[in-house]
C-alpha cells in the first residue's frame, strides 16, 4: 500500500543516508517501510533527476541507483507515472502555495495516490502534510 508521496530532494537524501532529510520524514519512512508499505514518487522525479545531475547539483550516479533501489524485491519506493489524471488534479494545487510544476505534480499525485498519503518534503521543505 502507498501511503506518503515524497518529492525529489526527499528521495535524493533518501537513497544517499543525506542528513538533510529531516528527523521527521526519516521516521515516517521507516515506519512505512516496516510495516511493508510503500513511498511514492511522481515520474518528474526522474526527469529532475536528469536535469539536477547535468547541471552538476547531484551525482551523475544518482538515477541509476534510485533505480536500483526501485527494482529491489523489498522496495520501500515506487515510481507513480505522470497521467491526464494527475494533470487534471494540478488545479487543485494552489499555484500561489507551491508555484514550481515538478512540486504541482507531486503534490497532484499525493492527492491522487488513493492512499492514507502524507506528503514527505513537498516544496523544498521540511514537513509533512
Amino acid at each position: 500500500m502507498l501511503r506518503a508521496v515524497a518529492d525529489t530532494h526527499a528521495v535524493i537524501w533518501y537513497i544517499f543516508g543525506d542528513s538533510r532529510l529531516s528527523t521527521t520524514a526519516q521516521n515516517t519512512i521507516a515506519q512505512i517501510a516496516s510495516s511493508g508499505d510503500q513511498v511514492a514518487f511522481s515520474s518528474i522525479t526522474l526527469a529532475e533527476i536528469i536535469y539536477l545531475s547535468e547541471k552538476g547539483r547531484i551525482s551523475p550516479l544518482t538515477l541509476e541507483r534510485l533505480l536500483v533501489s526501485v527494482d529491489a524485491i523489498d522496495a520501500v519506493l515506487f515510481e507513480v507515472p505522470f497521467n491526464r489524471q494527475i494533470a487534471q488534479a494540478l488545479p487543485l494545487v494552489n499555484r500561489s502555495q507551491v508555484p514550481d510544476l515538478p512540486d504541482r505534480i507531486i503534490a497532484a499525485t499525493a492527492l491522487l495516490s488513493g492512499s492514507t498519503s502524507e506528503l514527505v518534503e513537498i516544496a523544498k521543505s521540511n514537513y509533512l502534510v
